[in-house]
């Protein structure tokens, strides 16, 4: 079958392999700790369920692309608090069937596929970025991290920039969990306006964080893009904020004339959550508690996890914020191994772009005393 050369190229996802492997040692009764992909497993707080049952109609209807007014104005709401920024629901604001799938489409928008333009987006980084870039006709352009894993202003060449339609920061960062400071925001936004290039900001996990590295929780670019947020663009998700990754509602947040064209695209693709689902994200949206409390949780896994590298002598890089622990090793692909065969998943940096290599990421998602189970193996293992 003739298929898109695009798809060939990327191949299969390469967590996917990973994945198959534990499924294969747990058929085989081996007891198996999955640190692999993000999806925590702590229930949903009730009220979220509750909210939703209490919205499913009894005529199913389309929802609208531009999404539901009660959850606009809960989002713009919920950033008014967490950020102190001044977010317009009517035109600022659009909900998303989750992130991934946001982040992979938004490049279709804005790509002119004509005209040589490419995605810059930090390396290791999130895959979606360099998918979507490329289905979308666009070149990518990856800058390499390293060090504390941010990416800043001064990263790349004045060609790269003028050059990039767009740029992809993350803070937290996925796979590493650093922060970017808010100095080094209010520089990239200056940055990517100087060069006319939009600068999308991957948030979505800016709930999750240690609180004594960083009181207040991490930054927004949306803090530092002024009224209208011209050129800016933000991405959340109530995934591991509140529990509901498969619920798959995120929103994009911030130039009003981006916001339109992508409901244009939106609404020629027919993306939209159920209006069942947006009246669950709107009780999330409007509720903090169950954020810090997720936060709290996710802070001892950590504490649980951490000193088990850091007796074996492996340093854990950045890891203070997001759902990720970094951790530095001799060789990423035999560590996995060896992780691997005592039960433990784990992903390999590699998988997640260059400059990954040498690093071991750990989703938190196992319960804390799963994460506890596995520290002995965790030492036994890479010993």
């Amino acid at each position: 079958m003739k298929l898109n050369p695009i798809l060939d190229q990327l191949g299969a996802y390469p967590i996917a392999m990973i994945q198959e492997r534990a499924h294969t040692l747990a058929s085989q009764g081996v007891n198996v700790i999955d640190f692999s992909i993000g999806d925590p497993r702590e229930p949903t707080p009730q009220f979220i369920p509750d909210a939703l049952k209490a919205a499913v109609p009894e005529v199913s209807q389309y929802p609208l692309t531009g999404g539901r007014t009660e959850l606009r104005e809960s989002i713009a709401s919920y950033l008014g608090r967490r950020f102190g920024v001044d977010i317009d629901p009517g035109t600022q604001v659009m909900p998303t069937s989750g992130s991934k799938e946001a982040v992979f489409s938004s490049p279709l928008a804005f790509i002119d596929r004509d005209a040589d333009q490419s995605v810059v987006y930090g390396s290791p980084g999130y895959p979606i970025y360099e998918r979507g870039a490329l289905f979308a006709g666009a070149q990518v352009d990856p800058i390499t991290l390293s060090g504390d894993f941010v990416l800043r202003a001064g990263d790349g060449s004045d060609e790269q920039w003028s050059r990039a339609r767009m740029v992809w920061i993350c803070t937290p960062h996925n796979p590493t969990g650093a922060v970017t400071s808010p100095t080094e925001l209010a520089d990239l936004v200056e940055r990517a306006r100087d060069s006319d290039t939009l600068l999308m900001s991957d948030e979505c996990y800016a709930d999750v964080y240690e609180e004594d590295a960083h009181p207040g929780g991490p930054g927004s670019v949306l803090q530092h893009a002024g009224p209208g947020a011209e050129g800016v663009l933000a991405f959340f998700s109530c995934s591991k904020r509140s529990g509901m990754t498969g619920y798959r509602s995120g929103a994009m947040v911030g130039d009003a004339d981006a916001i339109a064209a992508l409901k244009r695209l939106r609404t020629a693709t027919g993306t939209a959550s159920p209006d069942f689902v947006q009246m669950a994200a709107a009780a999330a949206w409007g509720d903090d508690a169950h954020a810090a409390e997720r936060r709290a949780i996710f802070a001892k896994k950590r504490a649980t996890l951490r000193p088990a590298f850091e007796s074996l002598g492996m340093k854990v890089v950045a890891s203070t914020a997001g759902l990720y622990m970094w951790v530095s090793v001799a060789d990423d692909l035999a560590a996995t191994d060896q992780l691997l065969e005592a039960g433990i998943v784990v992903s390999p940096g590699r998988f997640f772009g260059g400059g990954g290599e040498g690093y071991l990421r750990l989703a938190l998602v196992p319960t804390v005393a799963e994460c506890e189970q596995a520290v002995s193996a965790i030492k036994e293992a890479l010993s």
